[in-house]
């Protein structure tokens, strides 16, 4: 008996063993290979300025192209690779549960279906860009092996990238917050367009009809802290200014991840010329200026999502039992596919399986209660890929607007300045085509029927339909993440009667959005200083959820420390400047206050974060009036830099991760900045800023903090955009190739 029982124990362990070693290696052979990349041989040559950011030049656009993946693997090859696991369903195998999650996405919105199907329809340049871009990738893993995360993640081809722009574009209109709550079998919260006619709903969101719930249609990334990011643009046109045409580009993104933003210099024999930012696996920068023009973009919030509940029942089919779900007078097989999500959990990656569900509709979630079917704009496409290259390339308004007409890129504020004085602005938003109200009389603001084929609608409206101003006669144009009808000043403002309900144009504003107003429509000049100030603004306005808190420390009744903060609080000059001795309390109470207003929730307990608030600042600073500068830090590496800006100041220090030692680390804010100014008879000139430094995940570089005192003291470094300004400040200067 003994022996047996040592014989079989043997044998449980070593079948353990081989289960481990299998949990171990089983992801790299089972995930997905694509095809060879075609064979291409690329050169290009990389300048380093003193900050250490490239300059890439080449004799065609895939050779910068190739040599924008080198020089930005050479700073943040580890960013890059998580972007790339995420366009090949593999982001759970390094980043485990929370990597999953975008891995279900991938999956659910058949990125790599739709990459397979629609890549070989881009224009052949575009595609030769992207290969020439996933030829520098798999160059650099092949001469650094030992950076590569995963094994078989290289080597990498243009409908990988893709793939990743089919799964990332819809994050930034809010498609992760539509998802996540049907997900959870959670009521969807209500979004920021206007009712629609015979569907009023409450200050919830709840409709009248119980059939009718709105859904939030929040345009930011993943995340409770992600739903509270923004941006700011200005562009000025000469007769404003007294002098240039200004643009300011200042995109609020987290400082570090797959969406920070990474600043570049672009150009190519074939005439191609930019400097900007682009995001980790994009191969060229997506806003920022050329020669004769530039734009930079903030984040909108438009209805580009309809959820529809389908009516389901099974059917025996071959495999079991088939889900039919209702169109009309037919019934229809729901498709389903079962997929694997590699878990990393420890030393093991575990293989997941989740079935994947869709309908004519589109992608199907289901949940405890029902099948629920989505449908957005610029789904199942690839031709951002290339609206984004045409952009970079145009050399007037005229052409700039043409690729704007092809309603390619889903979302996003446009903000536009050339040299010839024009200033324009656009509400970009592939809105769906709906059908008019008195055809279907529908609620678009909630869960529509399923059952129903007049309500699957194709396309997009025309361009003509959407908000949109050109050179209006304020001469200045924003936008602070706020409504289109508010942004060139009394006179000059769009009339929101003009548009159509359906379309689910943003009725919102932010603190931002109105004191970038008031200081912009009291100016009598918008020279640099006046812009400046206007930029590096910290002031919030009593109105909206600021009004709400401090109306409710009012009449809030407390005692000991609580009545000693608020009554600090309410001594507040509301201004985030690190003068006064309440501007610590306010930063921590204000941001939950605004988190409310962003995401259409209930307004917080003012005693309970109160409390939260007076608990934190005595523990670690043994006071509830410190200087606000000793709270809210800029972190990297050795670098501990004291900061000014609040949640939803122009001046922008949105969210932060709380250190061990009580201080606020900033991840999300202002991030990239740049200043462009176009003088007559002048080449273009710029100046720009980043938190840290270029080299973002390289602790051992020199332009791993190098910009960060500047950054805190509101300064920019000069951009050098011409080739001879390169050479006369270039600190390194090599030629990257695959040629053997």
């Amino acid at each position: 008996m003994r022996k047996w029982f040592v014989g079989t124990g043997i044998a449980v362990a070593a079948f353990i063993l081989v289960a481990v070693i299998g949990l171990m290696t089983w992801e790299p052979f089972y995930a997905h290979r694509v095809d060879t990349p075609p064979p291409g041989e690329y050169s290009a040559e990389i300048i380093r300025s003193e900050y250490g950011v490239p300059h890439i030049y080449g004799d065609t656009d895939p050779d910068v192209a190739f040599g924008v993946a080198i020089a930005q693997s050479e700073d943040d090859f580890f960013t890059l690779q998580d972007v790339i696991a995420m366009s090949r369903g593999r982001y759970g195998a390094i980043a485990g549960e929370d990597g999953a999650t975008f891995d279900y996405v991938y999956h659910l919105l058949d990125a790599r279906g739709t990459a397979e199907r629609e890549y070989p329809s881009l224009p052949e340049d575009t595609r030769a860009l992207f290969e020439g871009y996933a030829a520098g990738l798999n160059q650099y893993a092949k001469d650094n092996p030992d950076e590569v995360k995963l094994a078989n993640l290289f080597p990498v081809n243009g409908e990988d990238v893709a793939a990743g722009f089919v799964l990332r574009q819809p994050f930034f209109f809010g498609l992760a917050n539509v998802i996540q709550p049907l997900v959870a079998g959670e009521p969807l919260r209500r979004e920021f367009g206007p009712d629609i006619p015979g569907f009023p709903r409450d200050e919830t969101g709840t409709v009248t009809d119980r059939e009718e719930q709105a859904g939030l249609l929040h345009p930011l990334p993943i995340g409770d802290d992600a739903q509270l990011l923004g941006s700011n643009a200005w562009a000025v046109a000469p007769e404003k200014s007294g002098g240039p045409t200004t643009l300011i580009s200042n995109s609020h993104q987290p400082l570090r991840g797959g969406v920070a933003w990474y600043e570049l210099v672009v150009e190519s024999g074939e005439g191609w010329h930019y400097a900007g930012a682009n995001l980790p696996g994009t191969p060229y920068p997506v806003l920022g200026h050329n020669r004769n023009l530039g734009w930079t973009y903030t984040v909108n919030r438009p209805d580009l999502v309809d959820v529809y509940e389908l009516e389901v029942t099974t059917s025996p089919g071959i495999d079991g039992d088939d889900i039919m779900y209702k169109l009309d007078d037919e019934w229809l097989k729901l498709d389903a596919k079962t997929v694997t999500l590699p878990v990393k959990m420890g030393p093991v990656t575990l293989p997941i399986r989740r079935t994947i569900y869709r309908s004519v509709h589109g992608p199907v979630i289901k949940n405890d209660n029902g099948y629920f079917a989505i449908r957005y704009g610029g789904m199942d496409s690839v031709r951002p890929m290339d609206a984004f290259y045409r952009l970079g390339k145009s050399q007037s308004m005229e052409e700039w607007l043409a690729v704007y007409e092809r309603l390619d890129i889903p979302n996003f504020n446009a903000v536009y300045a050339d040299a010839e004085g024009n200033i324009a602005y656009i509400y970009n938003a592939a809105f769906p085509d709906r059908p008019e109200q008195d055809e279907v009389k529908a609620n678009w603001r909630g869960v529509l029927p399923g059952n129903r084929s007049d309500l699957i609608w194709e396309g997009t409206v025309e361009f003509d339909e959407i908000p949109k101003l050109i050179n209006p006669e304020s001469g200045w144009l924003y936008n602070a993440n706020n409504e289109p009808f508010t942004a060139a000043g009394e006179g000059s403002d769009l009339n929101p009667d003009h548009f159509s309900p359906i379309l689910g144009v943003e009725r919102k504003q932010t603190n931002r959005s109105r004191r970038a107003y008031k200081l912009l429509s009291e100016a009598s000049l918008l020279d640099r200083e006046t812009l400046k100030r206007i930029k590096y603004d910290t002031a919030y306005e009593r109105v909206g959820y600021v009004d709400d808190l401090f109306s409710a420390l009012e009449t809030l009744e407390v005692e000991g420390d609580l009545a000693e903060a608020r009554d600090l609080l309410l001594t507040w000059d509301f201004k985030a400047d690190n003068k006064g001795g309440a501007d610590a309390l306010a930063l921590l109470m204000i941001r939950d206050f605004m988190s409310a207003e962003y995401q259409n929730r209930a307004t917080p307990d003012v005693r309970e974060k109160l409390r939260d608030a007076v608990d934190h600042l005595n523990e670690h600073f043994g006071r509830i009036d410190p200087p606000m500068s000793d709270l809210l830090r800029l972190r990297q590496g050795d670098v501990d830099l004291p900061l000014d800006g609040g949640s939803d100041t122009l001046r922008a220090s949105t969210t932060w991760q709380v250190d061990e030692d009580g201080r606020l680390g900033l991840v999300h804010g202002d991030s990239f900045i740049q200043w462009v100014e176009w003088h007559e008879g002048e080449r273009v000139t710029s100046r720009s800023i980043q938190p840290f430094g270029a080299a973002i995940t390289r602790p051992d570089s020199p332009h791993h903090t190098d910009q960060m005192q500047l950054f805190v003291d509101h300064e920019l470094k000069p951009v050098h955009f011409w080739r001879e300004d390169v050479i006369a400040n270039a600190k390194r200067r090599y030629t990257v190739t695959n040629a053997e």
